[in-house]
């Protein structure tokens, strides 16, 4: 038996230093500096305990995508149990802010499987589950798994812990929702994690592997993902459809659709949550949906599905060309509602400061700003974003329009919506627009708004 897994014992290091993650306890080893909040990019690694606090936001939408399947009932009906894995669960972060941060009236319904390969960052995951358990007491079994046999792992308070290669623990049982957050690049997990779902399914993925997403690293690109990409503005967008497209050809494959429910370019990796279902009829249609991106003269791009060869040097593709999003589920990914779920309240950090933990009332305002961040501009671009539309980037529109600096952003959404458009702004680091609006009324709207920086 493990040294995390013995009563009364701990893994070594323990209990470092208490950090708070929405309204979740955690423990991080000492030699991993106090993390800041709202961080921008990867991480510096220190061993296994480690956790990247820049996929807090990632974590915290995971919370919403999974409480709306729960409280819309749209993946399961509200009389039937969900089964989740998180098949690379390092230390637990993301499956005990599940425990912790979804409404306990929804609790009894969640069958949470957490698994790692590494012992350390799993015994760490244990230690922290016992030492701070969700608020609500969970009492259920572990699953069969397709065999017909129990988890031989431990059980605790709602969590089954397990311990195998992220492909056997995916394949083994038939969950409805698999999360796969690997270091690096999900394409050597991804036929298992298809396999693992159940005819109906939701898929969440992780890709750090930026730079041959992005086509920076183009021998990476080619070869991971059989594509080719340009590097400029539409970069991180074409990143996610990329991603999107290698999910769905892969799906494909084994008589599955994917409909994409969210996906998003977010500071230093990607993340995708889709739809998948079992459909021969659906996914021999999937071609309708992947193309290339043609970089244009008369208008900055637009899709086609087969590029000439005279386009070809100023396309990226083959990607995913359709929605990206689910207009209803986004649209409920509001500021609110991330508070509602995953913010603590007072009472229960005066609790959490007995247990170890050193918070600030600049910690608390802090933390609010990074709940509200995580979703920041998803509702509001909910409905272009599950249908056709342009995506522009706002400090190449001075050049299109032969004007000497942008308008602000929201002026120039505001204008459009008065003309009868949609727009809205894309979640991104960059400044970017989205919009229903016909390419030459942007640039009107541009001409005819003040210069100023944003």
């Amino acid at each position: 038996m493990s040294e995390g897994a013995q009563e009364g014992l701990h893994p070594k290091g323990w209990p470092g230093q208490v950090w708070l993650e929405g309204r979740t306890l955690v423990h991080l080893l000492d030699e991993q500096t106090r993390p800041t909040h709202m961080p921008r990019g990867p991480a510096k690694r220190t061993g296994p305990g480690f956790l990247n606090p820049a996929m807090a936001p990632a974590r915290t939408r995971s919370i919403l995508l999974l409480n709306d399947a729960l409280e819309h009932d749209w993946l399961v009906r509200d009389d039937q149990s969900l089964r989740v894995l998180d098949a690379l669960c390092a230390t637990g972060v993301r499956i005990r802010r599940w425990r912790n941060e979804i409404p306990a009236p929804l609790q009894h319904r969640l069958r949470i499987t957490a698994n790692d390969l590494d012992q350390f960052a799993l015994d760490w995951a244990k230690a922290s589950h016992s030492t701070h358990p969700p608020f609500k007491t969970v009492e259920h079994e572990p699953e069969d798994d397709r065999y017909g046999s129990k988890s031989e792992q431990v059980f605790d308070n709602g969590l089954d812990f397990r311990m195998k290669d992220a492909r056997i623990a995916m394949i083994e049982s038939g969950y409805q929702w698999i999360d796969l957050d690997p270091f690096g690049s999900p394409v050597q997990f991804l036929d298992a994690a298809l396999q693992g779902l159940s005819r109906t399914g939701v898929l969440e993925i992780t890709a750090t592997d930026t730079a041959a997403l992005t086509g920076s690293s183009a021998s990476s690109q080619a070869r991971r993902y059989g594509a080719k990409g340009i590097v400029d503005v539409y970069a991180h967008d074409d990143a996610v459809r990329l991603l999107l497209a290698t999910v769905a050809t892969t799906a494909a494959r084994l008589d599955k659709s994917v409909t994409p429910l969210m996906a998003l370019f977010d500071g230093h990796h990607v993340r995708i949550s889709c739809l998948i279902k079992t459909s021969r009829e659906k996914a021999s249609k999937i071609g309708d949906m992947i193309g290339w991106r043609v970089r244009e003269e008369d208008i900055p791009y637009r899709f086609v599905q087969h590029p000439s060869p005279e386009q070809v040097k100023r396309a990226s593709g083959p990607m995913w060309t359709g929605p990206l999003w689910d207009k209803d589920i986004a649209s409920r990914m509001t500021e609110e509602k991330a508070l509602e779920l995953c913010q603590a309240t007072s009472e229960e950090i005066e609790k959490m400061k007995t247990e170890g933990l050193k918070w600030s009332d600049d910690d608390v305002e802090y933390s609010a700003r990074e709940l509200r961040r995580s979703v920041r501009y998803i509702s509001d671009a909910a409905d272009l974003m599950s249908r056709e539309h342009l995506l522009l980037n706002l400090d190449s529109l001075p050049r299109w329009a032969g004007v000497s600096g942008p308008p602000k952003l929201e002026k120039l959404i505001t204008g459009l919506i008065k003309e009868g458009y949609c727009a809205a702004r894309l979640p991104d680091l960059e400044p970017l627009l989205i919009t229903d609006a016909p390419f030459n009324t942007v640039l009107e709207q541009v001409r005819n708004k003040a210069v100023s920086t944003i």
